[in-house]
């Protein structure tokens, strides 16, 4: 049985618990999966008994504890350095970081207009001056990892592989088919398809759409 016990949220709607469960899945590192459903009436007790933030997602590793997204991906590249959840190359791997941090601390605009609905299709929702910054910034991100690195590597990823940096912007690229659709330049609209054909990413809709069904028996 494995040490690993990562905790998350409801799979329509949590962009953080998203990225570390995908990334794990992804990449075939074994764990298993406690899901807490959010907004309900035992929500906010059993978070703080499973989470030092009282937030989803944490990691549970053994005796070590890891409470929040990034931290969980590096804590995972430092335990299994043979999956390489960072680009091998120097260059790329600090353009892989510089951009994974950007999106944990920035767009703040697009995360709080167009919340992850994994489920919802096309809604076409009209942008804001704030959500429209956030989007050109992104496809800006995206295209310059594909173009400098990615495509140099031959991957179908942000940096050729799979790394941290997809798993970042995973979540978004659910956003961009929700409430889009988003005109994106040929290299990043051709990562946000990769990303969401994944079958890490299928097997997260599939269990959203487990979860929303059982909601409504």
């Amino acid at each position: 049985m494995t040490d690993l016990v990562l905790i998350i949220g409801d799979k329509n709607l949590s962009t953080w618990s998203l990225r570390p469960w995908l990334a794990m899945t992804h990449l075939g590192i074994p764990f298993r999966e406690e899901n807490i459903r959010l907004d309900r009436p035992d929500s906010r007790e059993r978070l703080k008994a499973a989470s030092p933030s009282g937030l989803v997602p944490c990691l549970k590793d053994g005796a070590a504890v890891v409470w929040d997204s990034l931290a969980i991906l590096e804590h995972l590249n430092d335990r299994f350095p043979d999956k390489n959840l960072w680009p091998r190359a120097p260059e790329a791997r600090a353009h892989a970081r510089s951009i994974a941090a950007e999106m944990h601390a920035g767009f703040s605009n697009l995360r709080t207009v167009w919340p992850m609905q994994v489920l919802r299709r096309d809604l076409r929702h009209l942008t804001s001056g704030g959500v429209a910054r956030d989007i050109a910034r992104i496809a800006e991100l995206w295209t310059e990892a594909r173009d400098r690195f990615g495509a140099r590597e031959g991957g179908p990823f942000l940096y050729g592989d799979f790394s941290i940096a997809d798993a970042m912007y995973a979540p978004v690229a659910t956003r961009f088919r929700t409430y889009g659709p988003v005109e994106l330049p040929r290299p990043a609209a051709d990562w946000m398809e990769t990303i969401l054909e994944t079958p890490a990413m299928k097997s997260w809709v599939a269990g959203a759409e487990a979860e929303v069904a059982a909601d409504r028996r």
